[in-house]
């Protein structure tokens, strides 16, 4: 198993985290679609780690991509790790911060900018800082 420089037992997680939270970061969950406070978010700032504070995505990457997510084209050089994920009969990639390990969301091959990317991510999974 991957050593981060943030770890904690899935205890203190919970502790730190709450349900919700503890659900999506730590238990590779998914909130339902447009139910996230971040989906339509667009202000100027930084998204980072919602369990580790790590700053992860930066406000002028994000973007209305319409699948009830937050989305992003870029995210911060070296912030997330990237890990195939062959769950429910599908092929994904999925995003884990690459501080502390916890699970943000997928990305995808199919953004309409020209990074041609888009990270969808979980609310519950990050923090917005203006």
């Amino acid at each position: 198993m991957k050593k981060y420089k943030i770890e904690k037992s899935e205890e203190e997680w919970k502790k730190q985290l709450g349900e919700d939270q503890f659900k999506v970061l730590r238990q590779k969950g998914t909130e339902a679609p447009h139910t996230g406070k971040y989906n339509l978010h667009f202000e100027n700032g930084e998204y980072h780690c919602a369990a580790c504070n790590q700053k992860l995505f930066e406000s002028e990457t994000k973007f209305e991509s319409g699948c009830g997510w937050p989305s992003f084209d870029k995210a911060i050089d070296g912030s997330v790790e990237y890990v195939q994920d062959k769950t429910f009969g599908m092929r994904r990639t999925e995003i884990l911060c690459a501080n502390c390990g916890s699970h943000l969301g997928h990305v995808f091959d199919d953004g309409p900018t020209e990074t041609g990317q888009r990270y969808c991510v979980n609310s519950a999974s990050i923090e917005f800082k203006k």
